[in-house]
This record gives C-alpha cells, structure tokens and sequence, in this order.
C-alpha cells in the first residue's frame, strides 16, 4: 500500500493548473453508451476512478481507446452490449449506477449491484429508481432487498418527475434515460452542479433535447437517436478549490489557472471571510494569505450553489489554524465528519456535536499518523501536513488516486515537502 510523507513546508507559490472535473467526466462517459457511434472525450484527468469506468464500459462490450497521457478517451458502443454489470467493479465506484439508464434504453434491462464509493454516509438510489419508475421502468423489489438494481423496461416514456432531495446522480440518470424516451420529461428540483450542465451539453452535442440544465427545472424533449460527438470536459472546481485552500493556509500565493470562477462562489466568498486575498483574471484565479491574517468563518454545506460538501473537510483544514473559533454544519451527508478524528490527531481539538463541529482554531499542529478516510479527507489532512510541525504520514491514499490528478507533482511543483512512497 502506499502512503504521503508530508512535512511542514513554506508557502506554497507559484502557478497549478487544474485537471478536468471527475464529476463531470464520469456521467459523460456513462453517457457515451447512447450511442453506438463512437464519442472523443478531451480534458479527461488519469484518475483511478476514470479506470475503473472504462473497464466497466468495456465490460459492458464497448471498446475503449484511453490515452490518458494527452487527457482524451475515446468510447464506441457498437453493436450488442451487455445489460449486467460486473459487481467487482461497481462495489469500487459509485458513479458505477449512472450506465443505469443507458442500459435500459440500449438493451432493456440493468442489473447493477448497489455500488461502493467513500464511506461518506448514505446515498440511497431511490431517487434514482423513482425517476426511472416514473418513465416506465419495471424494479424487481425482491432484488434490490438483496442489493440488486435489476430493471426492466421495453420502452421509455416521458413525464413529470419531482425529486425530493436535488440529487446529483438521480438528476444525471433521469437526463440520460429521459433523451430517448418517448415525448417530454420535466424534471423539477434538480440537481443544479456545473456537472449536469456538462453533461446536459456534451447530450445535447449528440442531439439531444435538454432545456434547463444548471436551474432547478430541467426539461427533456426524448429524441430517436443520438450521434457520436468530441467534447472538452470542465474543470474540476473541487481541485481548484482544494489549491486555493492551500495557498490560504500555508499563507502562500498561487495562480490557479483553468477554472472557472462562477464555479466557485461559495468558495470564494468564504475564503475572502477569512482574509484571504482571491483576485479573478484572465489567467486565472490568484490566491493569497500572506497579505492578511486568517481568521475563522462558519460554513453550512448545501446543494449547489450552496457551499460544498466536497470542500467541507479542506476548508476544515484551513479553519483549524485560522485565528478564532468556527462552525461547520454538514447537511448534505450524515457520515462526513470522519476526517475530524484525524485533524485531532495532529493536534485540532475539534468537537462534534450531531451534524456539527466545532473548530477551535489557531492550534499549533504537530504531524502524525493519519488516514484519508474519503476522497476529500485525504486532500485535507495532506493540506494540514503542509502546516503541521514534524512528518505526517497518510495512509489508504488510494482515495485520493480517485479524485486528484498528480497531486504529489502538482503540491511539489509549488513548493511543497510531500513524497509518495511505495509500500
């Protein structure tokens, strides 16, 4: 197994350029299986989870061209594919359950495992199999009390769907399934993240009919077919705020290019809170928490455009050695305050109470022996390393593989003492 040595660094300086957003590029991969002609996929980042998808893809019978060196995959589902998913590769990765509507329209039936994916708390799929049902799906209940999606349809056709929770992956899954439905779906409180939006653009390049896309009403006129098509996907707003939070608490200066500001918002006000200096230019967005001191803010993750759940743990990072006590309510997972008992390894003195914890901040921090409990997490205790007195060893880094590209290079490239080592 590997594992991050992290020591205290300077600040880190210079410029980083983000990776294409994994959010993002998984769906449209998914998406790629609405056609049989074949789809080029550009900006794509070499992450483990963008592995894990083209196996599955071609698992499923399509042929996958990966070049993940220069960032471009190419996908062609030709022909005959398979309707059942393989359970190896669906318990590693949750983004697994979005070939769910693909299959259905491609073959008329899906059998998928209920999928893995971090220990973040629950992210049921009744939505997902709500909005399905609405269409005309068929659910075996017995199955799915076993853990099995199996699922039937002979054909699609469109409706009103209300979401009760703006789910992300139920949105995405409605959206595909709904393109080659029969007729027009509205969907209402949908998922609003840029992630749909790329999603609904590289659909609509293809010929679909989508309307809506990053509002909370989404409507979906189906169409007979849809066509092969090159897309660049968006950057990773996640990564680009995880460096941003890493300039401001390393008390650094960095240039974060390829991003997209309007993204970020949430972000962006929430570090200005807390002093740090964020500037918007052509090049990109510059960050720094050397003009100032940093000081404590309370956040409250919401679904977008609120604050991200995603930046809640390296945003944590930040606040335990910002001057002044804050508060962090999470109320999108119940289960994604783990990372807390890792900060306190290092010296963080964070209480949680229920969906909320409380930072003392301005801790002088001291490494430890660490685990990256979740995607994020791992990002957020390799952060607070940078800042923390001694060496910080990080284990279960396969975590951070999914979600971050070269993010030793990247962090070493602006300055920062962190190695990957080979166990």
């Amino acid at each position: 197994m590997a594992k991050f040595l992290v020591q205290k660094s300077e600040p880190l300086t210079g410029e980083v350029t983000i990776s294409g957003a994994k959010n993002a590029v998984l769906p449209i991969m998914a998406a790629t299986l609405l056609t049989e002609e074949k789809c080029e996929i550009k900006d794509v980042p070499a992450l483990r989870d963008v592995d894990v998808m083209c196996q599955l893809l071609e698992s499923l019978g399509a042929s996958v061209d990966k070049r993940l060196d220069e960032n471009v995959v190419e996908i062609k589902a030709e022909g005959d594919i398979a309707f059942e998913a393989p359970f190896d590769l669906v318990k590693m990765m949750r983004a697994s359950i979005l070939v769910l509507g693909a299959l259905l329209l491609r073959t008329g039936r899906a059998v998928i495992h209920l999928p893995g994916g971090c220990a973040i708390g629950k992210r049921p799929v009744e939505l997902h199999l709500k909005g399905l049902k609405a269409l005309g799906v068929n659910v075996d209940e017995e199955q799915l009390k076993r853990g099995i999606i199996d699922a039937r349809a002979d054909s699609l056709r469109g409706t009103t769907i209300y979401l009760d929770f703006p789910s992300v992956g139920a949105t995405e899954v409605i959206i595909m399934a709904a393109a080659l439905a029969d007729g027009t779906t509205i969907l209402e409180n949908a998922a609003q993240e840029p992630e749909i939006v790329d999603l609904a653009n590289f659909l609509n390049k293809m010929g679909a009919r989508i309307k809506g896309a990053g509002t909370d009403t989404i409507k979906v006129d189906g169409v007979t077919s849809l066509k092969g098509v090159s897309h660049n996907v968006i950057p990773d707003r996640i990564e680009a705020g995880t460096f941003m939070v890493g300039a401001a608490m390393t008390r650094g200066n960095v240039l974060i290019k390829n991003v997209v500001p309007d993204h970020l918002k949430a972000v962006i006000a929430k570090l200005k809170e807390c002093g740090a200096s964020v500037e918007m230019g052509e090049d990109g967005i510059r960050v720094r928490g050397d003009e100032a001191e940093i000081t404590s803010t309370d956040i409250k993750t919401l679904p977008y455009p609120g604050f991200p759940t995603d930046m809640q743990s390296p945003f944590m990072a930040l606040l335990t050695v910002a001057k002044g006590p804050s508060v962090v309510i999470e109320t999108v997972f119940e289960n994604r305050f783990m990372h807390v008992g890792e900060f306190n390894r290092m010296g963080a003195n964070i209480k949680v109470n229920g969906n909320c914890s409380i930072i003392p901040g301005g801790k002088s921090l001291k490494g430890a022996q660490v685990v990256a409990t979740d995607l994020r997490a791992g990002a957020a205790v390799v952060l607070t390393g940078l800042v923390a007195e001694g060496t910080t060893e990080v284990s279960q880094i396969y975590h951070v593989d999914r979600g971050y590209e070269k993010f030793v290079e990247k962090l070493r490239a602006l300055g920062a003492n962190i190695m990957r080592v080979e166990e």
